[in-house]
């Protein structure tokens, strides 16, 4: 299918992960699913405006979200999925492009500040307990996770 016969969304999320002595913490957003989806924690970020570059709307998004100001680190991958129906909000087939940064909390507190939009909280989850809900966790989360851990076992 030609690019122009399609819809593409430009979306960055931030890996945040604060390694403690009880085990890694992940910051994620709880995206309550905006009527067209199932809600589940994902990771914080969403779609870059026209006129922003990828990080600069991560910056902003992070900070709607969780109510932290962010360092922005390397992408470290990008991430498609499609849909050739489209959404009840996108009817024609659709394309999400969604780059992955490392990032770090720079300033802040959690707390959401976006109001009435597609995240209700943020909350440092332990990494370990992501998978003992299935649907709960978003895509985007497990595919962040796992190049997180092929990193770390390539380094160590």
């Amino acid at each position: 299918m030609h690019f122009s016969e399609y819809q593409m969304r430009l979306a960055a999320y931030a890996l945040i992960v604060d390694e403690r002595p009880d085990g890694d913490h992940v910051l994620l957003a709880w995206w309550n699913g905006e009527g067209v989806g199932t809600p589940g924690w994902t990771l914080p970020g969403g779609g870059v405006e026209f006129e922003e570059q990828p990080a600069e709307g991560l910056v902003r998004e992070v900070k709607e979200e969780t109510g932290y100001d962010v360092e922005v680190g390397d992408p470290f991958t990008v991430h498609t999925w499609s849909n050739p129906h489209g959404r009840p909000d996108r009817p024609l087939p659709f394309k999400a492009v969604r780059v992955l940064y490392d990032a770090r909390i720079v300033g802040g507190e959690l707390g959401t500040l976006e109001v009435g939009g597609s995240t209700d909280r943020a909350a440092w989850v332990p990494v370990a307990t992501l998978d003992d809900e299935p649907g709960q966790t978003t895509q985007v989360v497990h595919v962040a996770l796992e190049h997180r851990r092929r990193r770390r076992g390539s380094s160590g």
